[in-house]
């Protein structure tokens, strides 16, 4: 079974630091980009950054340059987001998502343009809560 598992959400006071990871089981990320996007109420889905698993290309939103950091693990079919100076404003669900680098340009057009749930060579998780809040 083909699946992504988010962890590591929660609630942290503005300027704290939180990691989430991206555990994938039922196939192997290597050829695969993988992405953190985040949605807030009443607000769009946003591609905050992407990567992918094969050569270590990365794209970030200006929202979070400087302050978030994607990183993979092949060994460990895992990827994670690494978010420092946490703002109010980062407060949202975050999913990741991974699909297939032969479907994508680029990782800025997966950011950017993402995909739907209903891709067949895409998988996405079940989002995980952040909030950012004193």
């Amino acid at each position: 079974q083909v699946q992504l598992v988010e962890s590591g959400g929660g609630l942290v006071q503005p300027g704290g630091s939180l990691r989430l990871s991206c555990a994938a089981s039922g196939f192997t990320l290597d050829y695969y980009a993988i992405g953190w996007f985040r949605q807030a109420p009443g607000k769009e889905r946003e591609g905050v950054s992407c990567l992918s698993m094969s050569d270590g290309t990365t794209y970030y939103a200006d929202s979070v340059k400087g302050r978030f950091t994607i990183s993979r693990d092949n060994a460990k079919n895992t990827a994670y987001l690494q978010m420092n100076s946490l703002k109010p404003e980062d407060t949202a669900v975050y999913s990741c998502a991974a699909i297939d680098l032969l479907r994508i340009t680029t990782v800025q057009a997966m950011c950017v343009i993402g995909f739907p749930h209903t891709d067949p060579f895409g998988s996405w998780g079940q989002g995980t809560q952040v909030t950012v809040s004193s």
